[in-house]
């Protein structure tokens, strides 16, 4: 039986960990895709311990709850095992065509045009980072191994791939990255001991083309990171502690400044019991 259910969707993985409740992030994340999407179909991936903490009221909103093989519970702590199960996307997404998510960004208005533009590509990552201000951010302290190394900017928080022969050899080729990492690391200049999927996924783009899993030129798939330190603040803060941040209907404000790209914010204490209840009352019940 095909694993394919629907012709397009939103996917994210929610393994929980000692520190963070992925899930009610997801949980939160579905309920703003269905609020502000019209192409809004959800999956959420996640862990056997992970799947055994859903709970009612998200069961009800998710469309598709799917586990993941083979993650132990050992690593459940965002470890480099967890992080290598990214690959398995795409022989898990119930969707065609499938838009992945990083669990903690929210959109503020509807992307649905943005599909159009991905489906010039099997695969498509997203480049670059705006910051709060909608500009790309010129620092770079978060990048070193890319510049390095030379690698493209490339961003899985928000990407897209559909069914397809191009996609299944990038998917294969980043677990091969993740398997093969104590390796690959000695070629690489300042390398990361544990691999970001940014940086399987960057070496993945140059190995197959970047040209063929990126557009650059559509600045417009993108999304604001909300790091401190992409916005020129300092580490040493939370950036909701930093600047003012408030709620329009959907729209996020920033310093009095509309947020209108996916706004990831990194911060999971961002994700109120009232952003969740604000979203849940969007949603007819």
């Amino acid at each position: 039986m095909s694993q394919h259910k629907e012709q397009q969707g939103f996917v994210t993985f929610a393994i929980n960990n000692t520190d963070t409740d992925y899930l009610e992030l997801a949980y939160l994340q579905c309920l703003n895709v269905k609020a502000t999407q019209k192409h809004n179909k959800y999956a959420v991936l996640v862990d056997t311990e992970t799947l055994n903490s859903v709970t009612d009221r998200q069961r009800r909103v998710f469309d598709y709850i799917i586990e993941l093989d083979n993650v132990s519970s050992e690593h459940a702590d965002g470890s480099i095992y967890a992080w290598s199960k990214e690959p398995d996307v795409f022989r898990k997404t119930p969707f065609k065509e499938t838009i992945k998510l990083e669990a903690d960004l929210l959109f503020t208005r509807s992307i649905d045009h943005w599909w159009t533009a991905f489906r010039l590509r099997n695969v498509c990552l997203s480049t670059g980072a705006l910051n709060y201000r909608s500009l790309k951010s010129d620092v770079r302290k978060y990048r070193e191994v890319f510049d390095a190394n030379q690698l493209p900017d490339v961003y899985n928080g928000l990407m897209y791939f559909r069914y397809s022969q191009e996609a299944a050899a990038f998917f294969n080729l980043a677990g091969l990255i993740f398997h093969y990492w104590a390796d690959i690391s000695k070629e690489l200049k300042t390398c990361e001991d544990e691999p970001s999927t940014d940086v399987v996924y960057a070496i993945a783009a140059r190995i197959l083309g970047e040209e063929l899993v990126t557009m650059p030129s559509m600045d417009f798939i993108n999304f604001v990171h909300m790091k401190s330190g992409f916005n020129k603040w300092s580490d040493a803060r939370s950036w909701i502690e930093t600047v003012m941040a408030e709620h329009d209907g959907d729209v996020i404000r920033i310093n009095n400044i509309n947020q209108l790209n996916p706004v990831h914010y990194h911060e999971k204490t961002y994700a109120t019991h009232e952003l969740i209840k604000y979203y849940e009352s969007r949603i007819p019940s």
